[in-house]
């Protein structure tokens, strides 16, 4: 059983008294934009607590329905729908991964080792802090300011990706390394499944439909 965020339980009240209710009225009622409610929205109709029809909004599913998503993406593989992974060497400088955050338009960086093995993350939170106030730190090496290992999140690419959405809900992460492990229990980053991947397939899974 998924653990709603505080937010998505308000979803699921408001679906409740409202149903059908389009995304930009759900997000008037909560005070946030449409593209904040996104990824919940997009949580909530994978693990079939709720369901969209175009020009009729959002409404609550059946059990049956519940039943038959939560097994469609049980058997959908994050491999499935991984992207590319967004690394940087942990002698990268503050200074540089600030510029690739930007170039790749992301929220946080994987730090490798020259081997491609997962050496820790670090966020644009992470960054920000460093350099508030400190002009020097941009020239630091990231590893001195990212989250290191056992402390980040991880899944393997034979995973399913209502696995991955759990863990994203559960740590309050917006994306996961994608690792293959290996001897001495390291593990080499392959890619990386975010929310916003889960979104596309999402939207491709429906227009299949």
């Amino acid at each position: 059983m998924i653990d709603f965020t505080k937010r998505q339980s308000e979803i699921m009240t408001i679906l409740k008294k409202h149903e059908p209710i389009t995304a930009e009225q759900i997000a008037e009622m909560l005070g946030v934009s449409k593209g904040t409610l996104r990824s919940d929205l997009a949580v909530l109709v994978m693990t079939g607590h709720i369901e969209a029809k175009p020009k009729v909004g959002y409404f609550l599913s059946k059990t049956k329905s519940e039943t038959n998503n939560q097994n469609v993406w049980k058997h959908t593989l994050v491999k499935d729908v991984q992207g590319l992974a967004v690394t940087v060497q942990r002698t990268t400088t503050v200074n540089d991964a600030v510029i690739s955050l930007f170039l790749d338009d992301v929220g946080s960086l994987i730090v490798v080792d020259e081997n491609q093995y997962l050496q820790g993350i670090v966020s644009r939170k992470d960054l920000l802090k460093v350099t508030l106030g400190n002009p020097q730190a941009t020239s630091m090496p990231v590893q001195l300011v990212m989250t290191r290992q056992p402390k980040v999140y991880t899944i393997t690419a034979d995973q399913s990706v209502y696995d991955a959405a759990k863990m994203m809900v559960y740590y309050e992460v917006d994306s996961l390394p994608v690792v293959k492990p290996e001897d001495d229990n390291k593990n080499k980053v392959i890619g990386r499944i975010t929310k916003t991947n889960i979104v596309k397939a999402l939207i491709d899974m429906g227009s299949e439909a």
